[in-house]
């Protein structure tokens, strides 16, 4: 049986994460909760696991929870920064799910790898934000090991047997497919005129606010290519996307022969996760099967960059140097916010992470805090646009 400690476990991913654990009782036990600010949720979930540490945002919250859960006399109530670092990092946990949305998620995910445990990673922003220091840090605890959680990356994991630092030279591509989001067909649909509640919905995928409308604007691939440029040490220039409105095929693999590996299945994030949760195993039907008989169509389009410029800004921010995604994550979390709360536009969004970028010169970065003060920089550099329109 492997001991959880998840992180984020009232978002998405952590519910679906819970699913799974309460379908294969015999395999996973929860023995630490981090979560939001949905108290009633995470109240519930502590009275239903009985985890040894539970942490939620802040003190007053967490204030709640311990009156809410009083008859729980083993667990530990914590809250902020270092109760979610804790839960990454408590003896009892063999595995840890990373999936506090944004850049939040990088000091758990940090302290995770730092007490050697397998880290099942949905937090894309760790690897965005820091990755090259992500990457010294498994170096120097090499009992840890990063398991992909994104679906992207979880294909292409499989797609490489299972080698995180494949040869290069057998390798001509991989291959990250996108939705598109709700836009990428409607040719003629005026960006500029999107409302709130047309971006939220995701034709495929159900997922939280903020990733939604990253898939939306195409950013959370930019992002995405970022992560896979630190999590499978490949070559920017190896790295392409196409638009896959489907869903089915998850990501590729293209070799020097002209061979290609793709990894297939419904649009289910369980999937990828009982992947990584089971690794090296596989859990039986994590997810409905497909069939290829009903299947009317599978399409592939290049991605429209003139329309949807967000992936190319990541890109070119992989290029400028290793704090730069740091700049672009903080301003892209930011004007996301803002247009979540109805004070920019959609096309604004990818605009004022166009402008931070752009306004940006590099620092070095020999530390966390170098690649946490580019990653603030962006954020109030983003905030500052927002405030002059």
């Amino acid at each position: 049986m492997k001991s959880i400690s998840i992180l984020g476990s009232t978002g998405s991913v952590g519910l679906s994460s819970l699913d799974l654990i309460d379908q294969n009782p015999q395999q996973f036990k929860v023995v630490a909760l981090a979560g939001g600010r949905n108290i009633d949720l995470l109240s519930q979930q502590c009275l239903k696991y009985q985890p040894l540490l539970v942490s939620c945002v802040q003190e007053s919250d967490c204030k709640v929870l311990k009156e809410r859960c009083a008859n729980l006399e083993h667990t530990e109530f914590m809250y902020g920064e270092e109760g979610a670092c804790a839960v990454a990092a408590i003896d009892q946990a063999d595995y840890v799910i990373s999936a506090i949305v944004g850049a939040a998620g990088l000091k758990p995910t940090i302290a995770a790898i730092r007490a050697d445990k397998t880290v099942a990673l949905a937090n894309k922003e760790s690897l965005v934000v820091a990755g090259a220091y992500v990457n010294q840090v498994l170096k120097e605890h090499p009992k840890s090991t990063i398991l992909p959680v994104d679906s992207e990356h979880s294909a292409i994991f499989q797609c490489l047997e299972n080698k995180k630092d494949p040869s290069h030279g057998n390798i001509h591509r991989m291959i990250l497919t996108a939705s598109g989001g709700p836009f990428f067909l409607q040719k003629d649909k005026d960006l500029n005129t999107i409302t709130l509640e047309e971006a939220l919905k995701h034709p495929n995928w159900s997922m939280g606010n903020k990733i939604t409308i990253d898939s939306a604007t195409m950013m959370n691939k930019g992002l995405e290519a970022i992560e896979a440029y630190w999590l499978f040490n490949i070559p920017a220039d190896k790295l392409d996307i196409v638009i896959h409105p489907q869903s089915i095929v998850h990501s590729m693999v293209e070799y020097i022969d002209g061979s290609i590996l793709a990894q297939l299945s419904k649009p289910d994030m369980k999937g990828p996760i009982a992947y990584a949760l089971s690794y090296p195993n596989r859990i039986e039907q994590a997810v409905e099967f497909l069939n290829f008989s009903t299947l009317s169509k599978l399409e592939f389009f290049a991605p429209d960059t003139e329309r949807f410029p967000a992936t190319q800004l990541a890109m070119n921010s992989l290029t400028a140097g290793p704090d730069y995604p740091a700049v672009l994550n903080g301003a892209n979390e930011v004007s996301v916010d803002a247009f979540l709360n109805q004070q920019i536009s959609f096309t604004q969004i990818t605009q004022i992470n166009e402008t931070v970028l752009n306004c940006y010169k590099g620092q070095k970065t020999v530390n966390l805090d170098d690649f946490l003060q580019a990653d603030t920089w962006g954020r109030q550099t983003a905030q500052a646009c927002i405030n002059k329109l």
